[in-house]
């Protein structure tokens, strides 16, 4: 390699690269994901831009960097053997980015040559290195070797890490110059062996020194775990396998079945933590206890293999779990399927997504495992029985794992291609599902190629898949299908999963309907003829349920392959059974009615009379009912149910049969007796209340309109009437009743935001909320806060007196009580210190503040009294001497104040204590503490007569005060030079006393006090004597400077404190967010909680955070960089945050932002400071890891010695301070909680050196113990490739999963701050298959640990305060919440802390608040339907990690991933709860355009969820009564939402009908036809769900209970002045549109909302693009309705009904077409206004293609639009077509209402205005023609066609003015009447677009496409721009926008521009 003489790198290897690989340009480029620029290595973070087919040389350019400063050759030699090796793994630069590396990389060794040379030591290369090697080995590896205390492992791995590399280089460099080695290769050795042992560890440090030596490793718990595992004795090991000497379980199982290395690290690792931390639970006496306790892992198998041997059972199979009969073996046999299963697990890759298909391979594995131990011979070789697929190295990955990968890979394309049609390819349920029938063992082990599983349409296949691979399977025309469920777009969803809930609707409606139609009272029901019609219900229920089977079977079509038998045999019969009584019913009824009429009569006339027996048609219902009565019996006796529905005995599933096909899921879901009673009640009250309302106010008073409707006879008609005979004016009636119908259904999700908001306030006031929300009552509530805190956060493991007893004043009874008491005393003051601490880093509070919050560490022993926080006793002490100062003798008036005021009396108890203290403390001359001792009896006498007020002079306390305060300063700065002045002071203060206070009760003790003054004239004393005699007048009388100590720094500072602080402390602490945190920290210490156990017995978890492309940490730059307005984000955080930006100032010691930038650690300071504010990655770790910091403080305090604990040592000593308390503490830590960030882009990430992944690593560095997950996308070479020994080797992707730690160092270590691998775990292929956010929380999954996993997002965040309280929730866990299971999913509540930023922030915010607290509180009890909704919830991890994982990840139909795992959980028999005690941040969305792109997403989500499976089986499997809560609480609101918009289009569709037809002119004569109230009612039920009322309830009452009814009412006015209601509606428009569409023809995607701070203005072009289809086509076609409504309509014609009933749908309309204009900063500026008709002009005339985005050209966006329709299929065509249908309504009837066609009525009108229609479509195309073929050439000849035409137009405007008097208003309604038209053809014409384009139209309909955008945009744009001209409309937007800012002095004016001025004024100061 390198010679002594600096050989030229160009000659290396291969003769020479750069012939091979020109060299780029001096700067380089980015080629996709790897930095390839010639600066490599300028950074610390080069060594990890590697292209990833060359990782394996990253190491070496880590060990180049590290020892770059201390020998810069061998650092040359590093990178040289870098290139190398390189070159020899990528001869060819085949891999991507290669080729521009190693060009890079041979510039800085060229550059770097000279240099370095001349720099060596040594004669030669090799010598450098040799030398280098042996000083590193011994500078580090023996230092760290010999050192006694070796718990540094981390720095030791490192070493032996860099000594093997640089060992490698040496060997090298050796291969030219021959120097002696045989030394260094015999240290090379050792090195070798220890590096194996010393491998990177995550928790558990497992090698042979560790084990002995780390704090982890000592606890008798992980040692019982360990040793277990060891216990290989009796297995049989592969003959060809090298047995090691500490060999475990986990070994034996990888020789066995080949399991990847890291995998089986990964899961000892998990195992060991599972079973010690149940382990040291269940044992009474965890120190002594060795062995492993078989009960701790008889609860661990049980959870494992709960869902395994269930499955088992429902299958009808043994399962494999077979125990030895010899005891001694059974633990080893049982950790040994344990671990198979968690092995299996660990390697399952996206197989964890179908727990089934894993109980299916482990079922085989284990059955395996079974035949192996228990010595079984093969039938067929006579030898002993073998795995199926070997042990060969990662033979289970390749041969199990990845053919059924595969087949989920290839599905997953077909989903791409497909788009929405989910119903053409089987998602993850489909494919689990397969395993959850008999057919599944059809797959056999080893499992067939040819099964129907693996089989695959043949046009799937990519040309690149058609060969074959080895485990791709063939494709195959025998599909198998979808099984169990097909998800088809369809309406007739949400009637199919809740029938039971439609036909209960309609039922109760025909009944309303018939009696109201009979009489009108509900008495009435008892005449038999009204009985009788009431009882034809049952004729429409057998309707209905003939109509669900049909659609039972349409729907599941597409299944039938994989259907069983019994299941096609139920649909068939279930079909019959239905048409068999839609015979039955009706027969019988008209058999036996006595007059029947109509179809009754001719029935009847068939089968004769049968009046003489009227009980058939009763005996027909009964039977017919027969079925529910069964239902309605099995409800009352839910246990009885659960034990049908969980049998698995034949005779039992045959019973059961009828009522629901048996399936996996969905069995014994019922609740507890109890839960049912309150749910029923809920649900029994609600419809009572909601039947009762619709029958007296909408459905009653409509009949008789209805019936005088039906006997007016109307023959006259304002249109051609097709059907002029029609009877009973029956479009009358159906436009009638159609929007009082709709509202009937929808109006129940009214009543329920009712209820659920009564019942959510009452259920929140039982549970103690809002007790304490202010700092008064936080003021009032503090003496009772120690007791709450002990009873809840310490754990109580002997029998104490309770808390608030080791504050009493009272003497102590027995010292060992006292000495618990004061141990807990100091407990409290620990945690609530380190609460203020925190407070004070987050920037929350400023110093003075944290010194007002605090609590001394400790009881001061000398004083026996309570001592609270000073901020309770601030200014109580000026106060009593200013009081007792002008009492005059008198002590009145500060006894009442004493007793009114109890801190009053504390505060001069403790001062006068601690006055005693101090004075003892610094005299010990013997004279003058007597003389003290005798002046403080006299004052205790005083007090105790009560006559210290009248005894003494008190006018002269203030100046005994002021000269004590100046000694307080003395003391607290404590330097010895001061001591004269302490002397002076004492001297002061003695003079002050007995001269002035005490003059009356000293007068004994004057003479001695004071020397010979009081002498009479006796003759001068002698000067010696005098001063022998006087007091303080020597020093040693004092102990000056004190012995000081924490506690006695912390009484004088307090003391001072306590002294001097004259302001009252109430508004302490000031800012807003630490008053809510400590109030609701207060308050949920007396809310009900379960007791804390010691962290080492409390439940371990982890926290998973997944992690993409986020912002992790604001970069100065990204600080500084201004929007169009100036407005930086720095700026704008100053703004929003004023008093934490002055609090952060002065934590740092700064004065401005120019003495930050000063130096590098005051600008990452900055940097943190800003990013803690955003949502950022850095926010959310450091909440989340406030855990681990709260979790070392509480074990701290569980095993702190006494004596420390009454030291008053500090929380923040412990954990700074290396003591073996601390080590131990952190171990226990690391042991209950681990922290997981699944940042699946990192790799890619590090290798493009993007600046996230060095942030990442910072945060790994910051925080040790946070682990990061990511897959690894890496090229290798082909196995192929290697043995061909083909130069130009096959490069392949190889994917990897992941976990990394930071490498931590010493400060003075000069290597860089990296990461380093701890698991690398192959996958099968590339995991993002599904949805990516829950493909990237399951690859990241197995790293995780414990027993409860929290799901934590990207924008949340953690308070210290709440992080105690985790030992708490854990417990819930442990007990039944219902009486039947225990939870597997605990809910929390979310505080949203963006609500600060805007009026829209704030109105989303509360909108979230209300949601996830009242809303939630009510689903989890009482209704018991709440699922989990991306929220901070807790699962039971193991519960979770063998039922799929804790989400979905199906592409699209599990768009809201988050939910379906609560629906899983749910179906198997999991039970989520809601729990109040804990909150955590979340920040949501605070502008108008990501409000709706994220409630866009939630619609989509909720479009998906209403197709899928899970809702089809909650809504058959629930009860009736939870079977509603589910549907008002999901989809149903969705659903009920789009019914309020559909009410309103078909009330105006009604009116235009009865407008045009002339059917409303022709009713408005009749004196009798009053309809207003019934339609008042029903469109104010609309306006209630569309102003935001259903939002607004539950909110207020949530504000209400939390922060008092006066502020939720002044809330809800100040919302409605800033508009609430417009956001609202603007919102029911967004949720409508994408819901609808999603159900119509799909097109949901995953949108990204964005995190930032939106203060910036949306341009109209983006607005436009956002809002065209959801909002301004549906508001402009309201509008026209509105418009005709009002020229045309007669009825309400000046009513003031017509007002009420039209205001909110005028108020939809405006709403919906401006207020993305109203809520957009500086929407109304005209300046702006200018620049964005300029933007949307050239968008709309850009011309689209390919590659051209739809932001840069309307054509793009056109196409993006209606791309949907693509992939509808027919039924979505034909869907599409119908709807576009109602446009070419307003032509057929406003062309009849002109003036000059008012005489005729005949059909020839209408097919002339077709004509008029296609004659001016005919005209544009010729325009359009001329324009593109003649307008160049014959330029002339098209002008004057074009001239000639509009002539033509004119003239014909003029004739048709002057000959039949055509009007003004006939124009304007033409244009009324045509403009939909022309939208309606091009609706038809989208959705037809395949037959449009083959015929060539596809540009004209385009071209007229683009007139009516511009036609919309002109009458959106108008307004605004007009609005624009008048200077206070922009103002008034700003103040309504930005009002809540204003409150809190914000100046959001100066953000929005006047930043920008500023600047430009300094900068012309300047000049």
């Amino acid at each position: 390699m390198a010679s002594s003489s600096g050989r030229r790198p160009g000659a290396g290897p291969g003769g020479g690269e750069p012939s091979s690989t020109p060299a780029p340009a001096s700067g380089g480029r980015r080629i996709l994901r790897t930095q390839t620029a010639g600066n490599l290595g300028e950074s610390i973070f080069d060594s990890e831009v590697v292209p990833s087919s060359l990782v394996e040389i990253a190491p070496i350019l880590r060990v180049a960097n590290e020892v770059e400063a201390s020998n810069p050759r061998v650092a040359y030699l590093c990178r040289f053997y870098a290139f190398e090796k390189a070159h020899r793994l990528d001869p060819t630069s085949s891999g991507r980015g290669v080729r521009q590396f190693k060009t890079a990389l041979l510039q800085r060794l060229e550059r770097e040559n000279d240099p370095t040379l001349k720099g060596r030591v040594k004669q030669s290369d090799a010598r450098e290195m040799q030398s280098f090697y042996q000083h590193y080995y011994k500078k580090y590896i023996q230092a760290l070797q010999n050192a006694a205390d070796k718990a540094d492992r981390a720095q030791l791995t490192k070493a032996y890490q860099t000594a093997a590399v640089l060992f490698e280089v040496l060997k090298a460099v050796n291969v030219s110059q021959k120097i002696e080695v045989d030394q260094i290769l015999e240290t090379h050795n050792q090195v070798e062996e220890k590096k194996k042992l010393y491998l990177p560890y995550n928790i558990l440090p497992l090698d042979p020194d560790s084990a002995a030596n780390q704090a982890i490793m000592r606890y008798p718990e992980i040692q019982a775990s360990f040793h277990a595992l060891r216990n290989t004795r009796g297995l049989p090991w592969p003959k060809d396998h090298e047995k090691k000497d500490d060999a475990d379980l986990l070994e034996w199982l990888q020789a066995l079945f080949g399991f990847q290395k890291d995998n089986v690290s990964n899961q000892r690792e998990h195992l060991i933590l599972l079973l010690a931390n149940v382990h040291i639970r269940e044992m009474s006496k965890p120190d002594q206890q060795s062995k492993l306790d078989d009960h701790a892992l008889d609860i661990v198998m049980k959870k494992l293999f709960k869902n395994y041997k269930r499955w088992c059972k429902y299958l009808g199979r043994k399962s494999s779990l077979w125990l030895p009969t010899i005891q001694q073996e059974v633990q080893q046999r049982k950790l040994l399927y344990m671990g198979l299963y968690l092995l299996i697990w660990g390697e399952a890759a996206n197989l964890r997504f179908m727990p089934e298909c894993l109980c299916y391979i482990y079922h085989h594995m284990a059955f395996e495992l079974y035949g192996m131990l228990a010595g079984n011979v093969s039938p067929t070789t006579g030898e002993n029985v073998k795995p199926a697929y070997g042990g060969a190295e990662e033979a289970f990955l390749k041969k199990v794992v990845t053919p059924i990968y595969k087949i989920i890979e290839m599905e997953a394309e077909r989903s791409k291609t497909m788009k929405s049609k989910h119903s053409h390819w089987r998602n993850y349920d489909d494919l689990n599902e397969y395993f959850w029938s008999r057919d599944c063992f059809r797959l056999g082990w080893p499992m067939r190629a040819d099964a129907d599983f693996f089989k695959t349409p043949n046009f799937v296949l990519n040309p690149r898949d058609q060969t074959n691979g080895e485990h791709r399977p063939a494709g195959n025309d025998h599909w198998m299908g979808k099984v169990n469920f097909v998800e088809i777009r369809s309406f007739w969803h949400i009637f199919r999963s809740f029938d039971r809930m439609w036909s209960f609707l309609i039922l109760s409606l025909q009944a309303m309907v018939i009696v109201a139609w009979n009489g009108g009272t509900p008495g009435d029901i008892f005449d038999a003829g009204v009985f009788k019609q009431v009882l034809s219900i049952f004729i429409t229920a057998a309707v209905m349920k003939m109509g669900q089977a049909i659609l039972d079977i349409v729907l599941s079509w597409k299944a039938r392959r994989s259907m069983s038998l019994a299941v096609k045999l139920r649909y068939i019969l279930k079909l019959l059974s239905g048409a068999a009584w839609v015979v039955i019913l009706p027969v019988t009824y008209a058999y036996t009615s006595d007059n029947p009429t109509g179809l009754n009569r001719t029935i009847k006339s068939w089968f004769g009379d049968g009046r003489n027996q009227p009980s058939l048609y009763i005996l027909a219902v009964v039977i017919y009912l027969s079925p529910n009565m069964l239902a309605a019996t099995l409800f009352i006796f839910p246990v009885l149910r659960r034990f049908l529905e969980k049998s698995n005995l034949k005779v039992v599933a045959l019973i059961m049969w009828w009522s629901q096909p048996r399936l996996f899921v969905g069995r014994g879901m019922h609740e507890g007796a109890f839960s049912l009673f309150k749910y029923t009640m809920f649900w029994v009250v609600l419809l009572a209340t909601k039947l009762v309302v619709s029958f007296y106010v909408e459905i009653r008073p409509l009949v008789q309109p209805t019936k005088d409707i039906m006997k007016v006879p109307i023959t006259t008609f304002q249109w051609h009437e097709f059907f002029p005979h029609a009877k009973n004016n029956i479009g009358v009636v159906i436009a009638l009743w159609a929007p009082i119908i709709l509202v009937y259904f929808m109006d129940t999700q009214i009543w329920y935001a009712i209820f659920s908001t009564l019942v959510g306030g009452i259920y929140g006031a039982c549970r103690r909320l809002g007790e304490i929300r202010t700092l008064g009552m936080l003021r009032s509530r503090f003496e009772s806060l120690p007791k709450a805190f002990n009873d809840h956060l310490i754990p109580n493991d002997s029998k104490r007196r309770g808390f608030r007893s080791a504050f009493s004043s009272k003497p102590y009874k027995k010292p060992e009580d006292g000495k618990e008491e004061d141990k807990i005393a100091a407990r409290f003051a620990q945690i609530w210190n380190l609460i203020i601490t925190s407070f004070r880093q987050e920037d929350l509070i400023d110093n003075r503040e944290k010194d007002l919050l605090l609590v001394p560490y400790c009881k001061d022993r000398e004083m026996d009294m309570i001592q609270w926080p000073p901020f309770l006793l601030a200014s109580k002490i000026p106060i009593a001497l200013d009081m007792a100062a002008d009492s005059g003798g008198k002590d009145r008036d500060l006894k009442k104040r004493m007793n009114s005021d109890p801190y009053f009396t504390y505060a001069i108890k403790e001062c006068y204590a601690s006055f005693k203290n101090v004075i003892y403390a610094v005299v010990v001359g013997p004279r003058e503490r007597d003389v003290i001792q005798k002046i403080f009896k006299v004052v205790d006498d005083l007090v105790a007569a009560d006559t210290l007020i009248k005894d003494l002079h008190m006018s002269n306390l203030p100046t005994l005060s002021k000269k004590f305060i100046e000694l307080l300063v003395i003391l607290q700065k404590n330097n010895k030079d001061d001591l004269g002045q302490v002397i002076i002071l004492f001297q002061d203060m003695l003079e002050v006393v007995t001269r002035d206070i005490m003059e009356d009760q000293l007068t004994e003790l004057l003479e001695p006090v004071h020397g010979g003054n009081n002498r009479k004239h006796e003759g001068i004393t002698p000067l010696d004597q005098q001063e022998q005699e006087q007091l303080f007048t020597k020093a040693v009388e004092f102990e000056f400077p004190v012995k000081a100590s924490d506690a006695w720094k912390e009484k004088i500072k307090r003391l001072h404190l306590l002294l001097t602080v004259k302001e009252s402390a109430m508004d302490v602490p000031t800012n807003l967010d630490a008053r809510r945190r400590i109030s609701f920290f207060a308050n949920s210490l007396f809310m009900d909680m379960p007791k804390a156990p010691k962290v080492r017995n409390m439940l371990p978890f982890s926290v998973l955070t997944p992690y993409y492309k986020e912002d992790v940490l604001f970069s100065s730059q990204a600080l500084e960089e201004e929007n169009e307005d100036g407005v930086s984000i720095l700026f704008y955080l100053q703004k929003i945050y004023p008093d934490e930006w002055k609090n952060f100032l002065e934590r740092v010691d700064c004065k401005n932002e120019e003495e930050l930038r000063e130096t590098e650690q005051t600008e990452d300071e900055l940097r943190l400071w800003a990013s803690y504010r955003g949502q950022t990655l850095t926010r959310t770790v450091r909440g989340m890891m406030y855990y681990r910091q709260a979790l070392v403080l509480q074990s701290c305090l569980d095993m702190a010695p006494e004596n420390d604990l009454m030291e008053g040592f500090r929380a923040a000593d412990i954990l700074s301070e290396e003591s073996h308390l601390l080590t131990q503490s952190k171990a226990v830590a690391d042991m209950k909680f681990t922290y997981v960030v699944s940042c699946q882009s990192y790799g890619i990430q590090k290798r493009s050196g993007d600046a996230r992944a060095q942030d990442i690593l910072r945060l790994m560095t910051t925080y040790p113990s946070l682990r990061v997950a990511y897959i690894d996308e890496v090229e290798e070479t082909s196995k192929e490739g290697e043995a061909s020994k083909d130069r130009s080797k096959k490069i392949e992707k190889v994917y990897y999963s992941a976990l990394v730690k930071a490498a931590v160092t010493k400060p003075d270590d000069p290597g860089q701050k990296l990461d380093q691998d701890i698991y690398r775990i192959k996958l099968p292929g590339n995991a993002m298959l599904g949805e990516g956010k829950p493909e990237n929380q399951n690859h990241a999954i197995i790293f995780t640990r414990g027993e409860g996993l929290q799901t934590i997002d990207m924008n949340q965040e953690h308070y210290m305060e709440e992080t105690l309280k985790m030992r708490n929730l854990l417990q819930e866990f442990t007990k039944k919440h219902d009486g039947v299971r225990y939870p597997t999913i605990l809910g929390v509540r979310e505080h949203i802390f963006t609500g600060s930023v805007s009026s829209l922030a704030w109105f989303m915010s509360n909108q979230e608040t209300s949601f996830v607290t009242i809303g939630q509180r009510v689903l989890a009890n009482p209704l018991r339907v709440r699922f989990h909704y991306g929220h901070p919830d807790i699962f039971d991890r193991l519960f979770h990690l063998t039922r799929g994982g804790v989400s979905k990840a199906s592409k699209i139909i599990n768009l809201s991933e988050d939910i379906f795992a609560g629906f899983n959980s749910t179906l198997r028999e999991g039970n989520v709860t809601h729990h109040e005690y804990m909150q955590v941040g979340k920040g949501r969305d605070v502008g108008l355009n990501q409000i709706s792109l994220f409630e866009a997403k939630i619609a989509y989500g909720n479009g998906e969820q209403t197709l899928s499976r899970d809702i089809y089986r909650l809504g058959h499997r629930f009860d009736f009564f939870r079977m509603l809560s589910c549907y008002y609480t999901t989809i149903g609101f969705y659903f009920s939402t789009m019914i309020t918009v559909w009410t309103v289009y078909v009330f105006l569709y009604g009116r235009l009908y009865l407008v045009l037809s002339g059917l409303d002119e022709g009713l408005a004569t009749g004196r009798r036809f009053i309809h207003n109230d019934p339609l008042q009612v029903a469109l104010a039920s609309q306006s209630f769900v569309q102003l935001g009322f259903l939002m607004a309830l539950p909110m207020m009452m949530e504000i209400g209970l939390e922060r008092g009814f006066r502020t939720a009412l002044s809330d809800f006015v100040l919302m409605q002045l800033q508009l609430a209601s417009v956001f609202f509606t603007f919102s029911l428009g967004t949720k409508t549109h994408y819901y609808g569409k999603t159900l119509l023809h799909g097109g949901a995607e995953y949108r990204a909302t964005g995190r930032g701070f939106v203060v910036f203005h949306a341009k109209f072009a983006e607005n436009y693009r956002l809002y065209s289809r959801s909002h301004f086509v549906k508001g402009i076609e309201l509008m026209i309705l509105l418009i005709v409504f009002e020229i045309f309509g007669q009825s309400y014609r000046g009513a003031i009904a017509y007002i009420f009933i039209t205001f909110s749908m005028w108020f939809m309309v405006v709403t919906w077409l401006f207020a993305p204009f109203l809520f957009n900063p500086s929407g109304f500026e005209w300046q702006k206004i200018v620049d964005d008709w300029t933007d949307w002009n050239k968008w709309i005339s850009n011309r689209g293609g390919i590659g051209v985005s739809p932001d840069k050209s309307w054509e793009s966006w056109w196409e993006k639009e209606h791309e949907p329709l693509k992939y509808s299929g027919k039924r979505g065509t034909v869907l599409e077509i119908v709807l576009a249908v109602r446009f070419f309504i307003y032509q057929y009837g406003l062309v009849y209402h002109l003036n000059i066609t008012k005489h005729t009525k005949s059909v020839l009108v209408y097919c002339l205005s077709w004509v008029v229609i296609f004659f001016i479509l005919l005209v544009m195309k010729a325009v359009s023609v001329g324009r593109r073929k003649f307008s160049a050439e014959f330029q002339l000849v098209f002008r004057l066609l074009k001239g000639l035409i509009f002539i033509v137009f004119i003239s014909t405007i003029v004739i048709l003015i002057v000959i039949p008097h055509m009007t003004i208003q006939d124009i304007f309604v033409c244009i009324l009447a045509f403009m939909p038209t022309g939208w309606g053809l091009l609706l038809v014409a989208q959705a037809l677009k395949p037959a449009i384009m083959s015929v060539g139209l596809w540009g004209s309909i385009r071209a007229l496409a683009r007139g009516y955008e511009i036609i919309m945009g002109l009458l959106l744009f108008t307004p605004i721009a007009f609005l624009a001209w008048f200077p206070f409309v922009s103002e008034f937007q700003t103040r309504m926008l930005f009002n809540q800012a204003f409150s809190r002095g914000l100046q959001i004016s100066r953000i929005l521009g006047g930043h920008k001025k500023d600047r430009a004024a300094l900068s012309k100061d300047d000049r």
